[in-house]
């Protein structure tokens, strides 16, 4: 089994993460920590709560984590995710009987990779990158130790927090530079790979199907989701995000990357936030199967970043399915 800590901002596609993690035979869900993201950290941590609750995984614990940026002020998502940062329709989410843990989400952190051992661990952030950054920093010894980490976050093609910027980066810019920045490796599953992941009527249908408690849930959210994402960006059926992360984390055949050099623009009046993959490098190809332009590819194998390109989306839903229907 993969032992995963997932770093999360529920968030409706934060919570269709959390029930894969949960759901999936081949994950141990170590805990969640949460991070403002989606909405503020209290509404964030109250929904991580509500979503195990859903799911009667009272076991599982939760970590209330850094409320801000390191460097700027809040941002929120709420022409996506609504007033709360999980708005539903058609589901009444119950009062949560699951508590949150006196430990801080950086110290939880630092603690567990510090006593588990080296190379067992996988971090899954899927909001801004501000909690990793400060365990990295307050504890440099966790990084040798860290199997890999794998984001949703970031876009080698176009953002949607900015032209250039994906929202989980630009808003805390500085946290994503330390965590590209670190040594250790890194898979972004960012924008390209998951606006493969349309939330159908049909997928929707799937777990309308199930008669379950959890699949009514995810029922809602997908709901509630579609015609947010709809008045907001204009998409007939809103990419789940989060999920494409975990599902790389169970099965790496179901997501393809390619080792590429990436870095975060710190600076640029434009293009800050923006996750600068070097595509000319290693044979990458884009979505489509096109082809880059290569260049020297010697680097390649002491390149510890890589990008997710292309989705099976069929088996990518069969994972996210079967979860949900396990947890019943």
């Amino acid at each position: 089994m993969r032992k995963v800590i997932l770093d999360c901002d529920p968030g409706h596609d934060d919570a269709v993460a959390i029930l894969l993690a949960a759901g999936n035979p081949d994950i141990e869900l170590l805990g969640l920590t949460t991070v403002g993201g989606n909405h503020t950290i209290d509404h964030v941590t109250r929904n991580a709560q509500q979503v195990l609750t859903v799911a009667g995984l009272t076991s599982v614990p939760v970590y209330r984590g850094a409320t801000r940026p390191l460097l700027n002020d809040v941002v929120t998502a709420e022409d996506i995710h609504g007033d709360t940062g999980m708005e539903i329709h058609g589901f009444e989410l119950p009062e949560p009987a699951v508590g949150v843990q006196d430990d801080g989400a950086v110290q939880w952190i630092v603690d567990t990779l510090m006593r588990e051992e080296p190379g067992t661990v996988t971090l899954v952030p899927t909001g801004p990158l501000t909690n990793i950054a400060l365990a990295a920093r307050l504890e440099p010894r966790i990084v040798p130790r860290v199997r890999e980490v794998v984001l949703m976050g970031g876009a080698y093609g176009a953002g949607n927090y900015s032209p250039s910027a994906e929202f989980n980066i630009a808003v805390d810019t500085e946290a994503a530079a330390i965590v590209f920045g670190e040594d250790w490796p890194v898979v972004m599953v960012g924008l390209d790979l998951t606006r493969q992941a349309l939330a159908t009527p049909e997928v929707e249908q799937r777990f309308a199907v199930l008669g379950t408690s959890c699949g009514d849930f995810v029922v809602g959210l997908i709901d509630a989701f579609r015609r947010n994402y709809k008045d907001a960006q204009g998409f007939d059926n809103p990419p789940v995000h989060d999920p494409c992360a975990v599902a790389y984390v169970i099965d790496p055949s179901v997501v393809e990357t390619v080792a590429v050099p990436v870095s975060v623009e710190l600076a640029g009046e434009l293009t800050r936030g923006r996750t600068v993959a070097d595509l000319r490098a290693f044979g990458a190809v884009t979505a489509s199967g096109a082809p880059f332009s290569g260049v020297d590819g010697s680097a390649a194998s002491a390149c510890n970043t890589s990008v997710a390109t292309r989705l099976d989306v069929d088996r990518f839903w069969d994972l996210v399915v079967d979860a949900v229907q396990r947890l019943g």
